[in-house]
């Protein structure tokens, strides 16, 4: 389920019976790729990947590296659910055993109500209470100037030095942070900080996209680098306090935000590491 919705992913974990082996699904559950971040991980690897190829092979590339960045999140699931049962969540493994309900006629009606106002204005309703703030955050951050340069430059350029150690930059490492109520929009962010816009901007060509990105310093590591970071970074606001709900205490929401993005830290720094020794 979390590769539609992470927070949907953390609730489903309610069937799981084991207390412990619940706790490292719903910690595990961010490290594959929601709704939200498919859009950007497809964009991105159309551009600088699918690019290098004859336009008949491109889409084809392209598809293969999605498809490999969502074997590496369904590899680092299996890993850090192997790690968290060998360490903070020790225990015996038990049986899993989902017991089929007898089959009765579908009451379509009572179906759909349960499902509106039980389930999606639930989870919608979380969305906007978060979204709502973010969004004027942002805005405020992108057009109030000091010394005619904006807050969200100044914040940039005050990740930027760490974003390079992972072959980002400050615009795309600020992009990811403020982008935490939805991962839908990080690259409108990223777009709007090079083009010097006062509100988010989502273009719909890729040709468009590619050659800003190109323009503001994006190179083939560069892509690989947000493409995994995409995948392996904090859950978003509406799947963190899911987390919250069904987990009930914030020692596992904090760990939940500090797992996948360690790793992506970490992992883009090899990346860069070995990249650099390369070239």
């Amino acid at each position: 389920m979390g590769f539609g919705c992470n927070s949907a992913g953390v609730t489903g974990c309610r069937i799981i019976d084991s207390p412990r082996e619940k706790l490292i699904s719903i910690l595990t559950n961010s490290f594959v790729p929601c709704n939200g971040r498919f859009p950007f991980l497809i964009t991105i690897a159309s551009i600088f990947v699918g690019g290098l190829f004859a336009s008949r092979n491109s889409s084809i590339i392209a598809t293969i590296v999605v498809l490999l960045v969502v074997l590496l999140g369904i590899f680092m699931t299996i890993l850090i659910s192997k790690l968290l049962s060998k360490t903070i969540l020790k225990g015996i493994p038990t049986s899993f055993i989902l017991e089929l309900p007898p089959y009765r006629k579908p009451q379509i009606g009572k179906v759909l109500v349960r499902s509106i106002f039980d389930r999606t204005l639930f989870v919608l309703g979380r969305a906007i209470v978060v979204a709502i703030p973010a969004g004027l955050v942002i805005w405020l951050f992108a057009n109030i100037n000091i010394g005619n340069v904006s807050i969200l430059t100044y914040i940039a350029n005050f990740f930027d030095p760490f974003a390079r150690l992972m072959g980002l930059d400050g615009y795309i490492l600020t992009a990811f942070i403020l982008g935490i109520p939805a991962n839908e929009i990080v690259l409108p962010i990223i777009l709007m900080s090079y083009m010097g816009s006062g509100s988010l901007v989502d273009l719909e060509n890729t040709f468009s996209i590619g050659q800003i990105l190109i323009q503001n310093g994006w190179t083939l590591l560069t892509a690989i680098n947000v493409m995994i970071f995409t995948l392996l970074h904090f859950p978003c606001t509406t799947t963190l306090l899911t987390i919250k709900k069904e987990a009930g205490s914030w020692k596992w929401v904090g760990l939940a935000f500090l797992l996948p993005t360690v790793c992506g830290i970490v992992l883009c720094m090899v990346t860069t590491g070995v990249w650099n020794l390369a070239t």
